[in-house]
Formats: C-alpha cells, structure tokens, sequence
C-alpha cells in the first residue's frame, strides 16, 4: 500500500462498510414492486401500479416541483445572505466577530422543536399582511427553510474565507479597486467552490426538511417530504417505496454524470 493508493485490504473494508450502508436503500427496491396495497417484499407476482400512481396522481408532481421551487429560493436566499455575511466578517473584522458568529449558528444548534415553534407564530404573523410568505404558502416554507439552512451555507464559506490569504484584497485596494470589484473580481473567485457546495448543500437540506414543515404547512403547501409522510402515517402507501426509487436513482445518475465529468476533464489535462 502506497501514500496515495490503498492496498486491497483497505478497499474490501471500504466495501464491505459502502454495502452495509447501502443495505437499507437496496431493500426499498423490490418493496417498490409489490402487488398488494400494502409496504411488503412481493413473494412471486412483481407489479408496476404503484409507479403508475406517481404518475397518474398528481399530488406526486405537485409536491416534487414544489419541493424543487422551495429548495431552490432557499438555497440561492441562504447562500447569498450566509455569503455577504461571511464576507462582512472577514473584511470588516469588527470585534463583536464571534458573538455574530454565533448568533448565525443559533438555528443549527437550536432544537428543531424551538425553532419550529418560532417560524410558525412568525409565519403566522406575516399572514396578516400577504399571502405569499406566510404560514402554509411556498413563500413561508422558503423562508423558513432559509433559515434553517443559513448556518451551513456561513460554516462553509466561513471556511474557505479563512483559508484565503488577506493579502490579495489588500494588494487590489492599493491599486485602487472599489468595493464591488474586490467582492465580485477577487475574492469571490477564489472561494465559489465553496460558495457552490453550499448552495447545493442548502439545496439538498432544505430539499429532506420535514420537521420545521410539518408545523408551517396544513394543506396547501404540501413538500414531497410532507407527502410521503402523511402516506406513512395514514395508510403506509407503496408508493412511497416507487418515489424512493426514483429518489434514489437520480442520485445514482447524478453521481454517475459527475464521475463521469471528473474523468473527461483529468483526460483532456493530461
């Protein structure tokens, strides 16, 4: 076993440990294809009704686009605020940093309970004034999931920033560049990898969120996550195990794209 490649012993632990893990997910795969209408192995007869329900209710649609409406609002909110933020601390460097900092963090280490409880009576209280970003709107959900969301976005891009040599900004001030052009022309380019993994980092948090949901939403602004929730909790629906299947095989493309992107451009370097 070399520095940079593991020997054979490393990668069957590494393996033996990915399918331990992926246990679960592999289940959920012939449940998907049960005759009945409950959640149950099939034992001879295989059957496609329960993803011609995705497709045929249209409460399956609704809620994924939806969930991706919601998901993409409170990414790009939480990114962009969790951005300016982070840059504000790191050039102005005021003295009062940490106790900003931390007053950032509160909702990741906040109890979900707590947290919930608040959006909802603040949501609430917005509903007087307008429909759109107010308790059980797409609005309200997008906020709330921005708040949420917020505090990983900062960690992140805090991160990156304290990495960056100060130096560069410092160097583009002296030459005489403005405000916007050390942001958006200096500093920014060198820390958007960190900057994109938490808009997708957000992305996929407030894609899962079901805690904070379950208390700002009745009726009307139904998530996926929501969805399949009340489809355990009513009549353990098999359709949940179809859409997990999808779920799951997005995924399994996704990473398959990226790979296969990683690869071509290590090719066209060499």
């Amino acid at each position: 076993m070399t520095r940079l490649r593991p020997g054979p012993l490393a990668l069957t632990l590494a393996a033996l440990v990915a399918v331990f893990l992926l246990m679960p997910l592999v289940a959920v795969i012939p449940v998907s294809f049960t005759p009945t209408r409950f959640l149950s192995v099939p034992s001879g007869e295989w059957s496609l009704r329960h993803y011609r329900a995705l497709v045929e209710n249209p409460a399956w649609g609704q809620g994924l686009w939806l969930s991706v409406r919601i998901g993409l609002v409170a990414s790009v909110v939480a990114t962009t605020l969790a951005t300016a933020f982070s840059l504000g601390l790191w050039m102005l460097r005021p003295r009062l940093a940490g106790v900003l900092m931390g007053l950032a963090l509160v909702p990741m280490v906040a109890p979900p309970v707590v947290s919930a409880l608040t959006l909802y009576f603040f949501l609430i209280t917005l509903s007087q004034w307008n429909d759109v970003i107010a308790y059980d709107r797409w609005g309200g959900v997008a906020l709330a999931h921005a708040i949420m969301v917020a505090p990983f976005a900062v960690v992140l891009v805090s991160v990156a920033l304290a990495q960056l040599d100060r130096r560069i900004d410092l160097a583009a001030r002296s030459m005489g560049a403005g405000l916007g052009t050390r942001i958006f022309r200096v500093v920014l380019p060198n820390i958007r990898f960190s900057v994109l993994t938490a808009l997708f980092l957000t992305f996929v948090l407030s894609w899962e969120e079901i805690g904070v949901t379950l208390f700002i939403t009745s009726v009307q602004a139904v998530t996926l996550p929501r969805l399949m929730w009340m489809g355990l909790r009513d009549n353990i629906d098999p359709a949940i195990a179809a859409i997990s299947v999808v779920l799951i095989a997005l995924v399994v493309l996704v990473l398959i794209g990226r790979s296969v992107w990683q690869l071509r451009r290590r090719g066209e370097a060499r």
